[in-house]
């Protein structure tokens, strides 16, 4: 037996008789030999305490008045007593009616047949008591047994597995091995290739060099054939002292003497536009979310984002404006209060099931679907101002056919509002415009647990706020960040430089009053230069380049690669892959917009790009 400890041992050992220890040194068959023989003892003393009787026995009568012997009882049992309570009888008192039974024995005496019958039932209890003691002990040492047994399977078992994982492991450190060994092979065989093909064109452009000045020398010769050295000298002088008109660029001969072929200072339409404001196409189509804190620009930015989409052709854009007013929103449908919003969102959210139940009906293609919504002007952009004290303020309406007693409004009404919006819109061309000051889920409508549901759907676009060092009140700084849906990136971005705040966001809207005075270019620049530019002139800021991401940077590679003018991710989706993978629609799209953001290439298409000629 295993021990725990000293003690444990000794308080186990003194409990311990010195026969089971005996017996505990044995091996199995002597015990079985042993346990045996204590239970023939056993059986045996049992036996010979079952038979005969262990002390003598005195049959007595009762003689009745008739003179007749009564000897035994109604149950035919004979009356009987040992010879010690028969004296003891005669002692108090016999009646004279008791007689001795002169048919049992000698004069009713029977003497006892088996007188050790008491030492035969103890030693047939000794048996059984040793056998059990000894079958209990090796019961004992049986559980323990089977304990280690267990233990060593399962050693065995754990053994097997960490030989099979070795296994495993040493023909996967081979595979890995070889791939590697292969790899390089390939790329030492690649840089070869290369090295040989650039050895190729280099000694290609020597020899055509070598030809060009073998050619020049032949035609030098021909030209001065017949002339001597001093008028060689001369022609030579003369050619170096020549002014030869080289053409600059894309110009042509006739376009150096055309007095049309030039751009002038009144004619604003030939210089190309600036692709640094490109970032606002990318929130026309996407559920954005603008956020920035006090005096970052958020109205003025959201105005100028409002007028891209109906220059795009959103002709019906909705406003929800808690205290807006018809001043400042002209040009589109302005909803302001809160119950007048809370209206608003009951009615969009039943606009949403009703059309996606017309989708599901109507057997259309998703692309051909949102083409019938735009082809019958139902596509419309909702833009929800001051979202961040939305949550303090409305309420669910009660509906028309609900009783005031049994109402009871939903707490998660502006967070269902809130979800349909990021989740649905988009396949419906219900396409929200969140204005906040923050991004976290406790601002946005308390819908919290939503952070990753917000990262993957909604385009954000954090606007960024400056001191001004004389008034040290916050203002614009002209600079913001911008971060793709399905994206962690954010990209730098610049803000429009806008000279007023746009109220009105008609096509046709006529010049009123209320119209701010017109500033000249110069003035322009002078406020850019005292609002965003200190320190510079408002000539000296430049675009910085825009980096793609590592994947944005291969499909820009990939498309260039293909010669591909326009890109379709319908059409390129399937051959498009990195080591072995490939992609969906969604993330295509992403690093597509990515490359748009770039300057690389403008939309033409839901999912189509046009990539610029460099």
């Amino acid at each position: 037996m295993n021990y725990l400890s000293e003690k444990h041992k000794q308080l186990s050992e003194s409990q311990q008789s010195g026969l089971m220890k005996w017996f505990g040194q044995l091996p199995m068959d002597k015990k079985a030999v042993a346990i045996g023989l204590s239970l023939t003892v056993g059986i045996s003393s049992a036996a010979m305490a079952w038979k005969g009787e262990s002390s003598d026995r005195i049959y007595f009568c009762l003689r009745t008045p008739q003179k007749k012997l009564v000897c035994q009882d109604k149950n035919n049992r004979p009356f009987r007593m040992t010879p010690y309570y028969w004296e003891q009888w005669k002692l108090e008192g016999m009646p004279t009616q008791i007689v001795r039974d002169p048919a049992m024995g000698v004069n009713g005496l029977v003497k006892a047949t088996n007188p050790y019958k008491a030492f035969w039932a103890f030693g047939g209890f000794l048996g059984f008591a040793l056998a059990g003691w000894m079958l209990r002990h090796c019961q004992n040492e049986e559980k323990q047994r089977a304990v280690f047994e267990d233990i060593a399977q399962k050693r065995d078992a754990a053994k097997a597995e960490m030989a099979a994982r070795s296994e495993l492991l040493e023909s996967c450190r081979d595979v890995a091995i070889a791939e590697v060994q292969l790899q390089a092979d390939l790329d030492l065989i690649a840089n070869d290739r290369t090295v040989d093909i650039q050895k190729a064109e280099i000694y290609a452009h020597t020899e055509i060099e070598v030809t060009q000045m073998e050619a020049s020398d032949a035609i030098f010769e021909a030209q001065t054939a017949g002339m001597t050295e001093q008028q060689k000298a001369d022609y030579i002088k003369q050619l170096r002292e020549m002014k030869t008109p080289y053409l600059q660029g894309s110009q042509t001969l006739q376009g150096t003497i055309d007095p049309n072929d030039k751009v002038t200072g009144a004619d604003s339409q030939a210089i190309a536009p600036s692709d640094k404001y490109r970032w606002i196409n990318n929130t026309i189509g996407y559920p954005t979310l603008i956020f920035g804190g006090m005096g970052a620009g958020k109205s003025w930015t959201t105005r100028e984002i409002i007028w891209h989409k109906r220059q795009a052709g959103w002709n019906q854009i909705f406003v929800l404006d808690p205290h807006g007013t018809e001043v400042e929103w002209r040009g589109v449908n302005l909803i302001t209060g809160y119950r007048e919003i809370a209206d608003f969102m009951q009615w969009y959210m039943a606009e949403m099931r009703r059309r996606y139940k017309a989708y599901r009906e109507s057997g259309m293609v998703e692309e051909q679907w949102t083409q019938h919504l735009r082809d019958t002007n139902q596509h419309f952009c909702v833009v929800a101002e001051e979202f961040t004290t939305w949550t303090d303020n409305i309420v669910e309406p009660m509906p028309d056919d609900c009783e005031d007693e049994k109402w009871k409004p939903d707490p998660d009404f502006i967070g269902k509002w809130f979800r349909c919006a990021m989740t649905e819109s988009r396949k419906q061309l219900m396409i929200p415009l969140f204005v906040a000051h923050d991004r976290t889920m406790e601002i946005l409508a308390k819908a919290k647990g939503l952070s990753k549901l917000r990262d993957a759907a909604l385009l954000e676009v954090e606007l960024i706020a400056t001191i001004d060092p004389i008034t040290t009140e916050a203002k614009a700084s002209g600079q913001g960040k911008i971060k793709l849906p399905g994206h962690g990136q954010w990209i730098d971005i610049e803000l429009p430089k806008l000279d007023h705040k746009r109220i009105d966001f008609r096509f046709d809207k006529p010049l009123t009053s209320n119209e701010p005075p017109t500033i000249d270019k110069a003035t322009l620049e002078r406020i850019y230069e005292l609002e965003f530019n200190l320190g510079n002139k408002a000539g000296d800021t430049q675009d910085e380049p825009k980096k793609l991401s590592t994947m944005a940077q291969k499909l820009y590679e990939y498309l260039t690669r293909t010669e591909r003018i326009e890109a379709d991710v319908r059409e390129f989706k399937g051959n498009f892959k990195v080591a072995g993978e490939r992609f969906t629609v969604e993330q295509i799209k992403g690093w597509m917009y990515e490359i748009v953001g770039a300057g690389l290439a403008d939309w033409i298409g839901e999912g189509v790009i046009k990539l610029n000629q460099i």
